[in-house]
């Protein structure tokens, strides 16, 4: 099964690009599927026809789901609310409030994936396509299940142990209730749960594609985009600019062809090795499965849209006579804005304001961290055998070759 994201700034045409992505899916004879997991649902606009919380057919083969947040919201955080309802009962929170308060942000985009999870493992499509929320969103999101996962391993299994020893003391000394297993047993049915998302995310099927305008802002996020995508370990797959106005025209109109010119050249030296797809701004807004298929055809130009990504992705770990070294793909980063950390079985890798904690394998955790480097457009890292005296680890602008 191919799972393709579509991301990019907000107002860049990605839903219509996935939209059509999609619509070309199915009339090429594959089963497929097209769900959102932007809370400002977009797809029943796209396609010009109602959706609903469950697979839609707007035309053969072709399913769209927009995804009931309130009922997976029930289903996966229902235990955990419960607990958090109780306290801020004790608490004397108005119960409307109270309701408001127990909502976790972003949840609309976190039950999506899950839904998507559902989807993908139900066998019932040769193609998943997801119209992502704007990057910035989208990168949060992408990060949860590792982030959630440092919690469940490290944190959870202590806390739980703590509270079920003193659960008594704790509730007559603080006067609120302490959570119980049903609350734990949610938390980490919810992290196994994105787990297998990330898991699929990641994979060789999957990958991210990434939509634009020509326009120098837009340019910067998608590029910023790449790189925290790859540190991440998604793979991206290839660039869409949209919105570009054709050749001829009065002043005006050349004008804009000019700068966009401009822009798409900086564009194709930005995605040097990624195919860069161009959708023609169009004097009517494609709005039906028709016109979808038809905006497809011409971005795709013959190209296979679905062609799984090559390579073997962003992270990578080759085993050298005297230890190994891991190559984590991070286009567009200069050696002064990486951070790297050695944590126990962790590495912890800085780039901007994300971070990523990578728990390394124990064949590479039992080594020390030899140096590192940023060369064209990689984190190089070198493990060795570890020393009697042990290693400092350093930042790779640092770090020896």
């Amino acid at each position: 099964m191919r799972i393709l994201l579509f991301t990019g700034k907000g107002g860049v045409g990605k839903s219509t690009v996935a939209s059509g992505t999609a619509a070309l899916a199915a009339a090429d004879g594959l089963r497929t599927l097209v769900l959102s997991t932007d809370a400002a649902h977009s797809l029943a606009d796209a396609f010009g026809a109602p959706v609903g919380p469950e697979p839609t057919e707007v035309a053969p083969r072709l399913f769209v789901q927009q995804v009931d947040a309130q009922l997976r919201f029930q289903q996966s955080w229902a235990d955990i609310q419960r607990y958090l309802l109780s306290v801020l009962d004790v608490a004397g929170v108005d119960p409307v409030a109270a309701e408001e308060l127990t909502v976790i942000p972003g949840a609309e985009e976190v039950l999506a994936l899950l839904e998507l999870r559902l989807q993908a493992m139900s066998g019932r499509w040769d193609v998943v396509v997801v119209d992502c929320a704007p990057t910035a969103e989208t990168l949060r999101l992408l990060a949860l299940p590792e982030a959630l996962g440092w919690y469940m391993h490290r944190v959870l299994p202590a806390e739980r142990r703590i509270v079920k020893a003193l659960k008594p003391v704790l509730t007559r000394a603080a006067g609120v209730p302490m959570p119980g297993d049903d609350v734990f047993d949610a938390i980490e049915r919810l992290h196994a749960e994105l787990d297998q998302v990330r898991a699929l995310l990641s994979g060789p099927e999957a990958s991210v594609r990434l939509v634009l305008t020509p326009e120098t802002v837009v340019l910067a996020e998608a590029r910023r985009s790449y790189t925290n995508l790859s540190l991440f370990g998604y793979r991206v797959d290839g660039v869409v600019a949209n919105r570009v106005f054709p050749a001829g025209g009065d002043a005006w109109r050349a004008g804009w062809v000019a700068a966009q010119d401009a822009v798409l050249a900086q564009v194709s030296q930005s995605f040097a090795g990624l195919p860069v797809w161009r959708s023609e701004y169009r004097p009517v807004e494609p709005v039906g499965v028709e016109a979808l298929h038809t905006l497809a055809t011409e971005v795709y130009a013959g190209s296979d849209p679905l062609v799984p990504p090559r390579g073997e992705g962003p992270f990578q770990v080759t085993r050298t006579e005297r230890g190994a070294v891991l190559r984590l793909a991070l286009p567009f980063v200069t050696r002064a804005e990486v951070d790297l950390a050695r944590n126990g079985d962790e590495l912890v890798v800085t780039v901007g304001s994300y971070r990523r904690l990578l728990t390394l394998p124990s064949g590479l955790a039992r080594l020390r961290v030899a140096g590192a480097r940023v060369e064209d457009g990689q984190l190089r890292v070198r493990f060795a055998e570890p020393e009697a005296t042990g290693a400092d680890v350093r930042r790779p602008q640092e770090a020896r070759r």
